[in-house]
């Protein structure tokens, strides 16, 4: 049986090869795209992904949530993204209509309408909308079966400032939130996302499929990769959010461990750092599955295998 997924996201081109993979994955049932300020402003993301949708011909319904962090100006993204976001290729304007409810409404109505354990979160980006849910309707957080989420880092440091990660430094408050839920947490950070680096063959071998999905998924990862391999110089570039995916499909591509992660709210210096207990120095409770390790060989065999389907 499919698993019920929402995917909360601020698409960003690692954000649209995630949701291509999720909708092209028969094991997961995407109920809705939830839209979310981050790697550019609402408007921008919400109109983003609904050209991901059409453009692999799965026409997921799409909600726009919360377009500023819970306590925080916006901080945006465009020097990775473009700015669009999606910059890398022109996509043709959506006719994929935006539903009319607001994302948090939708996110709290259907965990109240599914059986309790029976819907999976999967954000991509800031926490915003999760939180925001949380806040509203606290009944709804022992009905979430997981949460498996892309943000943080801990060996790797930071990407946005040293210490912080953006999705998280963006609204470290609801990161706060979604972390003391008590909800079950997978963690994708940077430790992860930037051993799955990209390659020069891959990105040409997706070009090779000859497919609109194929072209746009080469062509968006050539322009996210000239941003981080002059930042890291590294060869390629870390798809970060679709390993919350890949995840979701075969679990065994990951490891990592059972740990204390705490989100640092109050520093000026540390903001959005994610505290992560690696070597349990600490007594506080484990609330998270923090990942260490992928095998990027099998990572990079599923995306091409499941892109090539759309």
């Amino acid at each position: 049986m499919s698993r019920k997924i929402i995917i909360d996201t601020d698409p960003g081109q690692d954000d649209a090869v995630a949701i291509l993979l999720a909708l092209a994955s028969a094991e997961l049932d995407v109920l809705a795209l939830t839209a979310v300020a981050g790697n550019v402003p609402l408007p921008l993301t919400e109109r983003n992904a609904r050209q991901i949708v059409e453009l692999a011909s799965k026409p997921t319904p799409v909600y726009a949530g919360c377009d500023a962090p819970l306590h925080r100006i916006l901080v945006t993204a465009e020097h990775v993204h473009g700015k669009t976001g999606l910059d890398g290729i022109p996509l043709p304007d959506p006719t994929h209509p935006l539903q009319a409810r607001h994302a948090v409404d939708y996110l709290i109505d259907t965990l109240r309408a599914h059986p309790p354990g029976t819907i999976t979160l999967c954000p991509l980006g800031p926490l915003t909308n999760i939180a925001t849910a949380f806040q509203r309707a606290p009944d709804i957080i022992p009905r979430v079966a997981e949460i498996v989420l892309m943000g943080g880092g801990c060996f790797e440091g930071g990407n946005i400032t040293p210490a912080a990660e953006f999705n998280i430094y963006v609204d470290p408050e609801a990161a706060d939130i979604v972390f003391k839920s008590g909800v079950s947490l997978v963690v994708m950070p940077l430790d992860v996302t930037h051993k799955a680096l990209t390659s020069r063959a891959w990105i040409e071998e997706m070009r090779a499929l000859g497919t609109p999905v194929g072209h746009a998924v080469a062509s968006w990862t050539d322009f996210f990769e000239r941003f981080d391999t002059a930042k890291y110089g590294s060869e390629g570039a870390p798809l970060h959010d679709p390993c919350v995916i890949a995840y979701l499909i075969d679990p065994s591509l990951f490891t990592g461990r059972h740990i204390n992660v705490e989100i640092e709210t109050q520093s000026p210096l540390t903001l959005g750092m994610t505290v992560a207990d690696w070597w349990r120095v600490t007594d506080r409770e484990p609330n998270a599955m923090f990942m260490g390790g992928v095998d990027r060989e099998g990572f990079y065999r599923l995306l091409t295998e499941r892109l090539g389907r759309l």
